[in-house]
């Protein structure tokens, strides 16, 4: 027999006992760090996980019962595209949406003393196409002049608006009006380029 054991089984009763213990008590310190608090640990790892997915399930759940909310508010943003579109010319039809805002100002009953297109502005995707305008006439004629520009089908903004030589001439107030008149197109994708290397090299 090992002699450690013999003089461990010689000790007395108590000793043995707390021999025991202590044995016990390292066991059991050995099983809690090596066994326990790894497992514990890992289990903790999957808790955090299990509710990180759960969120995520949660949130694609909601998407997915919104999806149809949203196929209907795509297809809404789509056709108000189709309808902005229609509104801006392009390039070709300038020169008509021009001369409509001329004809326009013709059957208000204004004289067109100057009609100047100005440079064009690129924006992101479209361009502002100024125009200095001044006229004279009535202000009746003026005010139909505006409320038909407003009419138009494309869209033209009539801003800087300045009135001069106001007189009466046989019982009617005549003026003459300066002001910007800006319609706008969309830029094609070639243009959209060119710009984007033009702004590059400046």
């Amino acid at each position: 027999m090992d002699p450690n054991i013999e003089k461990i089984l010689k000790l007395p009763q108590k000793q043995k006992i707390l021999i025991l213990v202590l044995v016990s008590i390292l066991e059991a310190a050995a099983l809690l760090w090596f066994l326990y608090i790894p497992k514990h640990n890992e289990l903790e790892g999957l808790k955090t996980k299990l509710t990180q997915l759960e969120g995520e399930i949660t949130e694609k759940t909601r998407i997915a019962n919104n999806l149809p909310k949203l196929q209907i508010e795509y297809e809404k943003l789509n056709q108000e595209l189709a309808q902005a579109l229609t509104e801006l010319p392009n390039s070709k039809e300038i020169p008509t949406l021009l001369t409509s805002i001329t004809t326009t100002g013709k059957s208000s009953g204004l004289d067109f003393l100057t009609f100047r297109p100005k440079p064009e502005v690129p924006k992101d995707f479209y361009a502002d196409v100024p125009v200095d305008i001044i006229v004279s006439g009535s202000y009746f004629s003026v005010a139909n002049f505006f409320a038909a520009v407003a009419n138009l089908p494309r869209i033209v903004n009539i801003t800087n608006v300045a009135f001069s030589d106001i007189k009466s001439v046989n019982n009617r107030m005549m003026t003459k009006v300066t002001c910007l008149a800006t319609t706008f197109r969309f830029l094609d994708k070639k243009e959209i380029k060119d710009d984007k290397k033009a702004a590059q090299k400046k």
